[in-house]
């Protein structure tokens, strides 16, 4: 079963704060403390993070299908029906593909820093990656799009708190994450359908310069949606502005945490 931890707060309501791929549940620091004054809180590790299984121990191939059931089972395993779910950068795709696949588990959703495809730019940088990946340190190319997604010196601090965390990873599970980026579009491609019911809070910076785009055109047919963008932010926006960040996440959770179970036919 994946690491992960329970951090007793205020009330009955559940909030699951999901990482992006390097980084562990250290870069939820600044939400902790301000988030357990009103909820319980789960932080936890995916797969070939902390303490959290490689990918290598599965016996079927690494998929985001798998990582969704390994999510699941953790809510299983603590008896949470339904819960909100916070996530950055992979986090978030994450929980895309967990509001396709188990949407009746998610009461609300605050996506920082989402990406729902690549541009043509990116899409190039990572087929330059998949080319070399096997004959250089995948530290190496961690730092290059850690400052390729954040190249500004406001964005310093994530830039080095991503980097810092990702060098406890295993080189075969960064690889194994990597291999994923293709089917990132595919964690998007039905939530508008399977999960229109479902409070969508996005919350990216301007700076963002990747994936806000992308963002915006992909979402703005979801009418549960709403898109903030926060000024002088780049990619991991809870680092970043975590005051602002607090602000909207706890006031849209706030707003939806009643909203009762309604299924999708």
């Amino acid at each position: 079963m994946l690491e992960y931890i329970v951090h007793q707060g205020v009330g009955k309501e559940y909030v699951v704060f999901l990482h992006g791929i390097g980084g562990t549940s250290k870069i939820f620091c600044k939400q902790l403390e301000t988030f357990k004054k009103n909820y319980n809180v789960v932080t936890i590790h995916l797969p070939g993070h902390g303490r959290s299984p490689g990918v290598e121990s599965f016996d079927e191939p690494f998929t985001i299908d798998l990582i969704v059931r390994e999510v699941v089972e953790v809510l299983d395993e603590i008896n949470i029906e339904r819960a909100h779910f916070i996530g950055i950068s992979l986090g978030s795709v994450v929980i895309h593909h967990l509001m396709q696949q188990n949407p009746d588990r998610v009461k609300s959703a605050v996506l920082g820093g989402c990406i729902t495809r690549f541009t043509l730019f990116s899409n190039t940088l990572l087929q330059i990656g998949h080319a070399v990946k096997n004959i250089m340190p995948f530290m190496w190319l961690y730092k290059l799009f850690a400052y390729v997604m954040m190249p500004r010196s406001n964005h310093s601090i994530s830039r080095k708190l991503f980097i810092r965390e990702a060098k406890r990873m295993k080189r075969q599970d960064f690889l194994a994450w990597y291999r994923l980026t293709p089917y990132i579009k595919a964690t998007y491609a039905s939530v508008q359908e399977k999960a229109s019911h479902i409070p969508k809070l996005y919350i990216s910076g301007k700076e963002d310069h990747l994936f806000v785009e992308s963002l915006y055109e992909d979402t703005k047919g979801d009418p549960s949606a709403v898109i903030v963008y926060l000024e002088d932010c780049g990619h991991v926006c809870n680092v970043e502005r975590p005051t602002e960040f607090n602000r909207l996440a706890l006031d849209f959770i706030y707003r939806n945490q009643n909203l009762p179970l309604r299924k999708v036919q």
